[in-house]
C-alpha cells in the first residue's frame, strides 16, 4: 500500500472542512496509509519585509523537511508548478505505488513555500492558476488524490 504524506503550514479551523477532510481520510484508507501533518507556520507581522518572509519560509523549510518520510517523492503545491490532468496524476500514482515508492504532498502557508523545498521536488504541482483558501485547498488535494485511486481501479466515480 503507497504512503502519502500530505505536509500542510496551519490547522484546519472550520468544522465543515475538518468533517470533509475526514471523510476522504476515511474513502482513502482503502488505498493508502494516509498521514496528514499539520504545521504552525512562522508568525509575521502585519506587513512584513521581504527579509523577514524569506526567514520564515526557511525556518518552515526546515520543519517541512524534518516531516518528509524516506523513499517518497516530494510535491511541493505551488502556483508555478505543472498543472496535471487527474489521469496524468492517476498515472504518477500509480507508478510510485509500483515503484515502492510514497509521495509527499507539501502545501506551503501564505506566503508560500521556501525555494528549498521547490529545489528538492520530483515535479512542483500546481492544481490551478487561481488562488485558493489553504484550508479549503487541502481538501480539493485530497480529492484529488481520492479520485486518482478511483481512475486506476477503473471506477465510474471520475465520470
Amino acid at each position: 500500500m503507497i504512503k502519502v504524506t500530505l505536509i500542510a503550514m496551519g490547522k484546519l479551523k472550520e468544522a465543515y472542512l475538518r468533517d470533509a477532510v475526514s471523510e476522504y481520510t476515511k474513502r482513502l484508507s482503502r488505498y493508502c496509509d494516509l498521514d496528514i501533518i499539520e504545521l504552525e507556520p512562522v508568525k509575521l507581522p502585519e506587513s512584513p519585509s521581504r527579509a523577514q518572509v524569506e526567514a520564515a519560509l526557511s525556518k518552515e523549510a526546515e520543519m517541512i523537511f524534518r516531516k518528509i518520510p524516506k523513499n517518497c517523492d516530494i510535491y511541493p503545491l505551488c502556483v508555478e508548478g505543472k498543472q496535471l490532468s487527474s489521469e496524468g496524476f492517476a498515472e504518477r500514482l500509480n507508478s510510485l505505488s509500483q515503484q515502492g515508492r510514497g509521495i509527499a504532498l507539501i502545501i506551503g502557508s501564505s506566503y508560500g513555500l521556501s525555494e528549498r523545498v521547490k529545489a528538492e521536488a520530483t515535479i512542483r504541482l500546481s492544481l490551478s492558476s487561481m488562488t485558493f483558501p489553504h484550508q479549503l485547498f487541502r481538501v480539493m488535494l485530497l480529492e484529488q488524490v481520492y479520485r486518482g485511486f478511483k481512475i486506476n481501479e477503473g471506477s465510474t466515480y471520475h465520470k
